[in-house]
C-alpha cells in the first residue's frame, strides 16, 4: 500500500493516508493564535475541513478525536463550536483532555484520525 503525505515539512506531515484511513496532525489555530477559546476552536474546524477535503474525506467520516485544552474551564466554550461543525449522527469517539500546549498562546489542539474514500 502506498502511503501519502500532505502538507510535509521538515518534521511532520500534517495529514498522512494510508490503508484508508488519513490521520491529521495535531491542529492548533496558527492563523488565531491568543484569540479566544471560540474562535480557535473554528479556525482548527476549518483547518480540519480543509485537510480532510484534501485527502477524499470529510466531517462525517472522522473516526476518532483527541482534543486538548491548555484550561479544562473551556471544554462547553469548545463544545458550543464542536457540536455546531459535527454532522448529527456522525460523532467520532472522542478524548478530550487538559494539557499544557506547545505555545502559550494556543489554548486547544485537535488531532483526527478518518476513513477515506467511499
Amino acid at each position: 500500500m502506498q502511503i501519502e503525505r500532505y502538507e510535509t515539512g521538515k518534521r511532520m506531515s500534517q495529514a498522512v493516508i494510508y490503508g484508508g484511513f488519513v490521520f491529521l496532525a495535531g491542529q492548533v489555530a496558527f492563523d488565531a493564535p491568543g484569540s479566544s477559546v471560540r474562535g480557535q476552536t473554528t479556525n482548527i474546524l476549518s483547518r480540519i475541513t480543509r485537510l480532510l477535503e484534501s485527502a477524499g474525506s470529510d466531517s462525517t467520516r472522522i473516526l476518532s478525536a483527541t482534543i486538548w485544552l491548555a484550561d479544562m474551564s473551556d471544554f462547553e466554550e469548545m463544545n458550543a463550536v464542536w457540536d455546531a461543525w459535527v454532522p448529527s449522527g456522525h460523532a467520532p469517539a472522542r478524548a478530550t483532555v487538559e494539557a499544557r500546549l506547545a505555545g502559550s498562546e494556543f489554548a486547544i489542539e485537535i488531532g483526527i484520525v478518518a476513513a477515506v474514500g467511499s
